[in-house]
């Protein structure tokens, strides 16, 4: 490929992002494969499997905060804290669902996600860390079960 069509490609994925998506989707479908900007393509195929692991971990998260503080503050349990435990599991299950693979990082990352949810409950209800329990004390079933509630 020329120096000349490597810089008109670069120049465009920097100026236009959509534009170069619709141009690079032509150039694949016309097998037009000498003018396809392949550098870039493959960090975009490769930010795309980060950014599935990235919400996955974000998802499960926000699922382990809401449900510890609807377990340790129950007087504070209000229908937003269920309504987004409802919608971050439907996320994590449809993503699960979309891309199997992901359910081994999901048990990978599970406990990293734990610590995390345990900070941000402690935060956000003023409760002292130590009073969450050291390990996750729910299954991975439980975690993607819609209408599972800690008593």
């Amino acid at each position: 490929m020329s120096a000349e069509l490597q810089a008109k490609q670069k120049s465009l994925y920097e100026a236009d992002f959509v534009r170069w998506i619709e141009t690079t989707v032509e150039q694949l479908r016309t097998q037009n494969y000498t003018s396809v900007d392949w550098t870039n393509l493959i960090e975009e195929i490769e930010d795309m499997s980060r950014r599935e692991r990235k919400s996955l971990k974000s998802n499960l998260v926000v699922i382990l905060l809401h449900l510890l503080k609807w377990q340790y503050q129950p007087e504070c349990r209000s229908g937003s804290w269920r309504v987004s435990i409802r919608e971050h599991r439907r996320r994590v299950n449809d993503d699960l669902q979309d891309s199997p693979s992901l359910v081994n990082y999901f048990q990978e990352v599970l406990a990293e996600c734990y610590v995390n949810a345990c900070k941000q409950a402690a935060d956000e209800t003023g409760l002292p860390l130590e009073i969450f329990p050291l390990n996750c004390p729910y299954t991975p079933e439980q975690l993607l079960n819609s209408e599972y509630l800690p008593d």
